[in-house]
């Protein structure tokens, strides 16, 4: 091969890492997906993991271009530590990339299983296992770049958006298989039931989006009225000791304001709006306490605990739920902790590294604990566990009625990353058909429902309320019974080829000996 093919192949790897980057927020071309892959699709048969991870890697590192402002701004890490620890995120997560197209290669060659069946296996089974291993960081799962277009997106109540992505996936490589087909004027090289099976998919998708759009359903249930509240509280300010009496009283002042407009029956607050321990007694603490009394509402608000087990203390990055006279009714503790930010992996062993969070020491992670609320049942979701779609469905399967997602996406800046957050925590209203309600301590704050509709939403860096209303659903969709079957069904099929691949190989070379 020429160098010049060589760089050609490059550059239509990078075009299909870029088109799909575009259509995730705020670019949001959402449109971009349905053809993004299809550059990479018709070069990486000669080199298919370089391809594949080149391609990751513009993606990843065009999504998440906002990282460094974490770690730099926020975090305290010199500009040269932070690209290092940007570049090599990047380089893992492009791993998975690459090694779709890798394994997709492999199968057609060794055993003849068209791409058309096995990329789109391969992606999905590989963009789930990106959701647990190592912890797990579903970030930008290609399915989430359809979050505006709601009428595509309902079906996420069937297989979450890992089926969003099949489809996605699938629509590419059919159309890069036509494309081929026109080219080279071979149109029996058409997979015509590839071609009936994605006008099935496709249309059945629409059919069933439609049903379930604005549907009267989403108005059932209980009514909860509700508040959320934007601090704005500056970062760099927030774990300051002289700042607190002044950040608690804006969340008292704001939140006085929304009560005033009508009555209120729960108050949100966002994740660590008291930065201190408020199960500790001390006048910060019963200024909040005396407030819920005053205004008559319950009120749910982060904050940092611990708890004290044989001289050994666990912190916990949690939320408290007060009720109307202001007695802790419950208490909810975040379970997926953020690697590096709110402790470090194998911290024996890396003395050496500290977290970018500042505040208290690492926290420990906590269980799946709904909170009474009004005769209902609330699901807390702290910060990025509104990305992980099994953390909501255990959740409602605990018995939640209604999701309450409390974020602090300060870190992010003016940054697409709040947009980001945002676009993936509103699949979990659609998966579960549950309200969700949305407090950010500088943005995005949201009333979601249950059909993915934002009814209310702020704009970021602002001080402010938002007023509306909620119901409570007991609706058990099919991903709430199934949950991520059809990615672990993917995963156990990739497995299983690539296992009769690796027999081939050692048959044939058995053979030649």
């Amino acid at each position: 091969m020429s160098l010049s093919n060589l760089h050609k192949e490059t550059a239509a790897a990078c075009a299909s890492g870029l088109l799909a980057a575009l259509a995730f927020p705020r670019v949001d071309l959402a449109g971009l997906a349905w053809v993004a892959l299809v550059p990479l699709l018709l070069v990486m048969q000669r080199r298919p993991f370089r391809h594949g991870f080149v391609a990751g890697a513009v993606f990843f590192g065009t999504v998440l271009y906002w990282l460094n402002i974490v770690m730099t701004t926020y975090g305290g890490l010199h500009p040269v530590f932070s690209l290092a620890a940007y570049l090599i995120l990047v380089a893992y997560l492009a791993l998975f990339w690459g090694a779709a197209t890798w394994a997709c290669c492999r199968v057609e060659e060794k055993l003849r299983i068209s791409r058309l069946v096995s990329f789109p296996v391969f992606w999905v089974a590989l963009e789930f296992v990106r959701s647990f291993f190592l912890s797990g960081f579903p970030w930008a799962t290609y399915g989430y770049s359809q979050q505006k277009f709601l009428v595509m997106i309902q079906s996420a109540d069937l297989c979450g958006v890992y089926g969003i992505s099949f489809l996605l996936v699938f629509s590419n490589v059919l159309l890069a298989r036509l494309w081929v087909a026109y080219r080279l004027r071979q149109w029996s090289a058409v997979p015509r039931w590839g071609v009936v099976f994605w006008i099935l998919l496709f249309a059945g998708n629409l059919v069933y989006g439609f049903a379930h759009l604005d549907s009267p359903e989403r108005l059932a249930g209980e009514p909860l009225s509700v508040a959320l509240v934007q601090g704005n509280i500056d970062q760099s300010i927030k774990w300051d000791p002289g700042h607190q009496r002044s950040t608690i009283d804006k969340y008292l002042n704001l939140s006085r304001s929304a009560a005033e407009e009508g009555p209120v029956d729960l108050l949100v607050w966002p994740e660590s709006a008291t930065p201190f321990y408020f199960q500790e007694t001390g006048p910060l603490s019963e200024a909040v306490r005396d407030f819920t009394r005053s205004v008559d509402s319950q009120l749910l608000f982060g904050s940092p605990a611990y708890e004290v087990a044989n001289r050994q203390y666990r912190y916990l990055n949690s939320a408290f739920l007060l009720d109307r006279g202001g007695e802790i009714l419950g208490r909810s503790d975040k379970i997926h902790l953020v690697p590096f930010g709110e402790y470090v992996p194998l911290g024996r062993f890396l003395p050496f590294i500290e977290k970018l969070v500042v505040g208290v020491g690492d926290f420990s992670p906590g269980s799946i604990s709904p909170l009474p609320v009004n005769g209902g049942e609330i699901g807390v979701l702290v910060c990025f566990e509104g990305i992980f779609p099994d953390l909501a469905r255990d959740y409602v399967r605990k018995g939640s009625d209604l999701l309450v997602n409390i974020t602090n996406d300060a870190w992010f800046g003016r940054s697409s990353a709040p947009a980001q957050h945002l676009a993936m925590t509103r699949f979990r209203a659609i998966e579960n058909r549950r309200w969700v309600a949305r407090a950010a301590n500088t943005g995005i704050s949201a009333l979601i429902a249950p059909d993915g509709t934002m009814e209310e939403q702020s704009p970021v860096f602002k001080d402010l309320f938002l007023r509306g209303e909620v119901r409570f659903r007991d609706e058990i969709t099919l991903y709430n019974r199934l949950g991520d079957l059809l990615p672990t069904l993917f995963l156990a099929v990739s497995i299983f080829w690539l296992l009769r691949t690796r027999r081939r190989f050692n048959g044939r070379m058995a053979e030649e000996g």
